[in-house]
């Protein structure tokens, strides 16, 4: 890992703004975005910062990913420091500058060992990508949808859980996946909404007025999309209907071409207001890894030409996903879409979600210096947080 940067001119790039792309620099000091200029000029002249020269590439907002599980052979279930290195380097190379360490459908034990763990790193210091919290995925799950989830600990909402986790690691759980149609759900959902942790649908067969109760109580996410929830039917819109049509409801896509066919990403579009789509990797520990033979909440996982399945039943499991590569997938997959209408799915709208907006997510004067610099064919070539790089291509 290269050093911190106190103070840098980042010259010669596309800066991808929110709303526009302006040609030009944009200096760091302390950490934080201090001017965004669009001549080159007499900026480099000052306080003797070093320049780094972007070679015309694009200057984008650093990736937030809610929904991700692991990467480079680490686990966020294994609970160690060793293990959250692995993937907070990994994905620190491909863009993503914050994350919500996310969790499997296992026993309350494992859970909170996670969540110790998490604490134990962020007290510690994180040297890549940082842990912005944890997204709980279960195990308050539908048991006809489990995915790649583990049956054998899916549970109804224990409310009683949840306050005992939120008083020992206060402000850590940032997202909560579960079905909206269990017992205790639309209770908790609502409970969740009042500590401001995000209510997510996942795993989940509530049909289509469960979800709109649920999002009256609360609810404003929806995991994976497509994914491990009840479909579309004319008669039965059931959950997927409910996230398609309720713009309070975010939706998360995996944009790997394999978990949502790209007519259904069209569908999504045509549905959803840009500002409620969120780019996730859902990426497990064999993410950055060869095919082989993995494991994912305790069951056997086989990956082949990168796709990640359960060894029995074959169900999709997570997946080998970067932020840099669903960006480009979106970008460059027809969709019509802009570089800025991408990087605020990538970026603004999961930093607005989380309620961080006004320090990251997007690059204005005042903000985080989480950046993150590509080339012409999107390719990864540095990663700052914080005005510190965490990752820097050879």
């Amino acid at each position: 890992m290269a050093g911190i940067d106190t103070g840098i001119i980042i010259s010669n790039v596309r800066i991808v703004l929110e709303n526009e792309i302006a040609e030009g620099y944009v200096v760091v000091d302390n950490g934080t975005i201090a001017e965004i200029g669009r001549t080159e000029g007499a900026a480099f002249e000052r306080d003797g910062k070093p320049v780094v020269d972007g070679q015309g590439g694009w200057l984008l907002p650093g990736f937030i990913d809610v929904h991700v599980h692991g990467g480079f052979g680490g686990d966020f279930m294994n609970a160690d420091r060793e293990s959250y290195d692995r993937i907070t380097a990994f994905h620190a190379r491909h863009g993503t500058t914050g994350m919500l360490a996310t969790t499997m459908t296992a026993s309350k034990e494992a859970i909170e060992a996670v969540l110790e763990a998490v604490t134990d790193y962020q007290r510690g210091g994180m040297a890549y990508t940082p842990l912005l919290g944890v997204h709980l995925e279960g195990p308050f799950i539908s048991e006809k949808w489990p995915g790649a989830q583990n049956p054998a600990y899916i549970n109804d909402p224990q409310l009683p859980w949840l306050k005992a986790w939120t008083e020992r690691h206060p402000g850590l759980i940032k997202l909560l996946t579960l079905a909206p149609e269990k017992n205790g759900a639309v209770e908790t959902i609502a409970w969740l909404a009042g500590q401001g942790i995000v209510a997510a649908a996942g795993h989940t067969d509530a049909v289509y007025d469960e979800v709109v109760a649920a999002a009256d109580a609360g609810l404003s996410h929806a995991v994976h999309t497509y994914n491990a929830m009840r479909g579309l039917h004319h008669r039965q819109p059931g959950t997927l209907g409910a996230v398609l049509t309720d713009d309070r409801i975010h939706a998360e896509l995996i944009a790997d071409g394999e978990h949502v066919h790209p007519a259904a990403i069209k569908l999504m579009l045509a549905a959803k207001p840009k500002d409620r789509i969120i780019l996730i990797t859902d990426a497990i520990e064999a993410a950055g890894m060869p095919d082989g033979e993995y494991e994912l909440g305790g069951l056997a996982v086989t990956v082949k030409n990168g796709t990640a399945r359960l060894s029995e039943g074959g169900a999709l499991a997570g997946s080998s996903l970067t932020m840099i590569s669903a960006f480009r997938f979106m970008l460059n997959g027809g969709f019509g879409l802009t570089m800025n209408d991408v990087s605020r799915m990538a970026s603004g709208n999961p930093a607005r979600e989380l309620g961080i907006d006004d320090r990251t997510g997007s690059i204005a004067v005042g903000k985080f210096a989480d950046l993150v610099l590509v080339d012409a064919s999107l390719n990864v070539t540095r990663t700052w947080v914080q005005g510190r790089t965490v990752f820097e291509a050879e």
